[in-house]
């Protein structure tokens, strides 16, 4: 098995890529050793002194390190968890873990709009991010201000304030002319 790696905006994050499926669907957030619990493979991971988070996507493992730790110490054994967690046939997710949608909920006047700004984050945000290592999701619309939560590398990621103003307000605006802000939030 041949583990590549990729280097994500936020120096924080590392994308492990196992050349295999991770996820068959969604993504799956692990920002503590104790949210791994549904998850053999994070799990695995977090076991790797210095590992802060851990997010699943279809083809990725992003890894959060702690702040003063150096890729360069914990990377070989980050490498050597994924690996081990593949050959040993566990499932990456336990029977009460599933990937999902990652977007909030959301019933009333405004499901029309929310419809809209979520498929627009499926069609053109999330894709992109992805890439990334990261993923964007729907989390409230209130008064004109849409509230996205940010996970992966894109959590933490010095690049994240300006890719939410500037590309995904943006974006959002252009379409759909209710959208006046958009907010990261912290779930």
């Amino acid at each position: 098995m041949f583990i590549q790696t990729e280097s994500t905006p936020n120096p924080a994050t590392l994308k492990f890529l196992p050349g295999q499926t991770v996820l068959e669907v969604g993504t799956a957030d692990f920002p503590s050793a104790e949210a791994a619990v549904k998850s053999p493979l994070a799990a695995r991971i977090f076991a790797v002194n210095g590992v802060t988070g851990v997010f699943f996507g279809n083809d990725f493992v992003t890894v959060t390190k702690a702040e003063g730790v150096e890729w360069d110490h914990i990377k070989p054994a980050i490498l050597g968890a994924v690996m081990e967690h593949y050959q040993s046939g566990q499932p990456v997710m336990g029977a009460e873990g599933e990937g999902a949608s990652g977007h909030a909920e959301h019933s009333g006047e405004d499901s029309e709009i929310v419809n809209q700004i979520k498929e627009l984050l499926d069609s053109r945000v999330r894709p992109a991010v992805a890439q990334d290592g990261g993923d964007i999701t729907f989390h409230g619309f209130d008064r004109g201000v849409v509230y996205l939560h940010m996970q992966g590398a894109c959590a933490g990621c010095p690049s994240s304030t300006l890719t939410l103003k500037m590309g995904i307000e943006n974006l959002l605006r252009h379409y759909i002319p209710e959208v006046t802000e958009v907010r990261p939030v912290a779930v």
